[in-house]
């Protein structure tokens, strides 16, 4: 059992694959009891047997977070069940592309429903809980995309720099409230949101587990930022000191990758 994590109530967005799922697991095995949400139910559902074949305790609820009225059920159901919410992990997200010559106000409004709206229903279901503590920590799960923008990522990376942005503003807000708050931005990591994409070398996709142990350390430390893997540091201090420079090595290592399928 972990100190930070024993008795914890947290709540995992996003948890039916990948990083969510990952991040899940790491808090359950650490005494934390995890409250799962996302679209799909066997899968959700499937988590919770894992974890409770192991001694952890989880409750699984089918949630779509665009949807502020089941978000609002869902943290509900948690606070009718355990009595408190200790840790939100805002992980829920869609990896949408497109070249802005082609880009349709549809596909930024579905990125800014899924990535932006979707954090920000949970964030303000969950604060009213924690302020009633007095404490908390709120966990963003955002990309690298954001520090280093990437061609053909326009959607995503407006979404995500928007619920980035909401989650500093946040953190200055909370100061001295006892919630903190923490933001993880990760380079390509290796989930199913990204299995039509290939990368190169340089920027091989990361497992989920490289982002669970991040959380993980943002809830040991509340540090207030985390970007990984290293080598994505190196760009953003590149982007820092000359954007076209930067721009010049993310084109000439095709930063951006290849998809298998056709872009909208």
């Amino acid at each position: 059992m972990d100190g930070h994590f024993k008795d914890k109530v947290a709540v995992i967005t996003g948890a039916s694959s990948g990083i969510g799922r990952q991040i899940a697991l790491e808090f359950a095995r650490r005494g934390a009891r995890v409250a799962l949400a996302a679209r799909s139910e066997n899968a959700l559902k499937e988590l919770q047997n894992e974890i409770e074949t192991f001694g952890g305790q989880a409750l699984a609820a089918p949630t779509d977070s665009t949807d502020s009225t089941q978000v609002k059920h869902f943290f509900q159901q948690v606070i009718n069940y355990w009595g408190q919410v200790d840790l939100l992990v805002v992980n829920a997200g869609q990896y949408i592309r497109s070249p802005i010559d082609s880009i349709t106000l549809t596909s930024l409004q579905e990125s800014m429903a899924v990535n932006f709206y979707g954090g920000v229903h949970c964030i303000l279901a969950a604060l009213p809980a924690m302020r009633a503590r007095g404490s908390g920590q709120i966990i963003v799960i955002s990309t690298m995309d954001v520090k280093t923008p990437l061609a053909l990522d326009a959607p995503y990376v407006a979404a995500k720099s928007a619920l980035s942005g909401f989650a500093d503003v946040l953190r200055q807000e909370l100061h001295g409230s006892g919630i903190r708050v923490s933001i993880i931005y990760p380079g390509r990591v290796n989930t199913p949101m990204l299995d039509t994409l290939k990368v190169p070398a340089i920027s091989a996709k990361m497992p989920s587990s490289s982002v669970a142990a991040a959380v993980v350390r943002a809830v040991r430390s509340g540090r207030a930022r985390f970007i990984l893997p290293f080598q994505a540091n190196i760009l953003y201090w590149l982007y820092l000191i000359s954007p076209t420079l930067a721009d010049w090595a993310a084109l000439k290592f095709h930063l951006q990758g290849w998809e298998t399928k056709e872009l909208k």
